[in-house]
């Protein structure tokens, strides 16, 4: 049976924490997801408007195979500087690829576009390298959703985005993500109430979904106009024992939870990436029909998530909530 985990979170994957940090003033954020050890990881990218940094470096063959910890961050390229405060975090700990004596930290990160969502923004020295400093001190299993982290100035078409996430356990086996939810396109079914994932909830994660009528038009596109740039970026953690072309095939399949969620999605506009780690926790062997299973459960994890961070999200900035729209 599946069934979410006791925190309905990525950190119901042992062994994970998530740390949040926001600068209030430029309505931005970073959020970073911290293995207690180094994970081996994989990564797809799926957007046409891919904004990450360090992840070259992780495609197969390689040197590096384990990640210390994984940076979300809003700044556009800018927001790109919050691996670099991880990096240093970690470094103080010890944490790290050791080479001659040194320990080089492995931090990934990828970032939204939310330099319109609320005031200007103004800076005399990037505050995100600070934000995944603070990030990285303020990881714990329990977080807040909606308006936290990389969510805070998440939008999702014409609502407010935010950070979510969601799990499964099952067969002895869990698995989780962590989303930030900042599409061009539309998280709404049109003409309706319902959320696109509206039928992936659990235990009324998403306020009681409503099975939703029969929609006219379902396209409800980016607007004509100067391009837009957004992004939807999501982190799957598993315990379950996975090599890195595994780990390529949970990381595929768990794209779609993105299309689950979103309509349209992976459009020039949007930089949509999907990491996946593994804590190694679980060593039975992962046959086919096992990755199956979890590759299916990872990516409906993926949409809980992309729906559970907009459905959590506060009005802001001119961007109604869910809750507020819809209900």
């Amino acid at each position: 049976m599946n069934a979410p985990g006791p925190l309905n979170s990525i950190c119901d994957v042992s062994g994970i924490a998530v740390g949040n940090a926001v600068n209030l003033d430029l309505t931005t954020g970073a959020t970073v997801i911290l293995p207690d050890r180094a994970c081996p990881v994989a990564v797809d990218h799926r957007g046409g408007g891919i904004g990450s940094r360090a992840t070259a470096g992780l495609a197969p063959g390689s040197t590096v195979t384990e990640v210390d910890a994984i940076t979300l961050s809003g700044g556009s390229s800018y927001g790109l500087d919050a691996a670099g405060g991880v990096m240093h975090a970690l470094r103080g700990r010890g944490r790290g690829f050791a080479v001659a004596g040194e320990v080089v930290p492995i931090v990934p990160g990828s970032i939204i576009f939310d330099l319109l969502c609320g005031g200007p923004k103004s800076w005399e020295r990037s505050p995100w390298w600070t934000l995944g400093q603070q990030a990285v001190g303020a990881a714990r299993t329990e977080f807040a959703l909606g308006n936290a982290g990389a969510g805070l100035g998440a939008t999702a078409g014409y609502l407010k985005g935010g950070l979510g996430t969601a799990s499964f356990r099952a067969d002895g086996f869990t698995v989780g993500a962590l989303a930030v939810a900042n599409p061009v396109g539309s998280v709404v079914i049109p003409g309706t109430d319902s959320l696109w994932a509206w039928r992936l909830e659990q235990n009324g994660e998403l306020g009681g979904q409503a099975v939703p009528g029969r929609s006219q038009d379902l396209w409800q596109g980016p607007p004509e106009g100067p391009a837009l740039a957004n992004t939807t970026l999501a982190v799957v953690a598993t315990d379950l024992a996975l090599t890195r072309d595994q780990l390529i095939r949970i990381a595929i399949m768990a794209q779609d939870g993105i299309a689950r969620a979103i309509r349209p999605i992976h459009s020039p506009f949007d930089g949509d990436t999907v990491y996946v780690i593994s804590t190694m926790g679980k060593q039975e062997e992962a046959t086919p029909a096992r990755l199956t299973q979890l590759g299916t459960l990872a990516a409906d994890c993926v949409a809980r998530s992309i729906a559970r961070g907009v459905y959590e999200a506060d009005s802001l900035a001119g961007y109604p909530s869910y809750r507020d729209q819809h209900g």
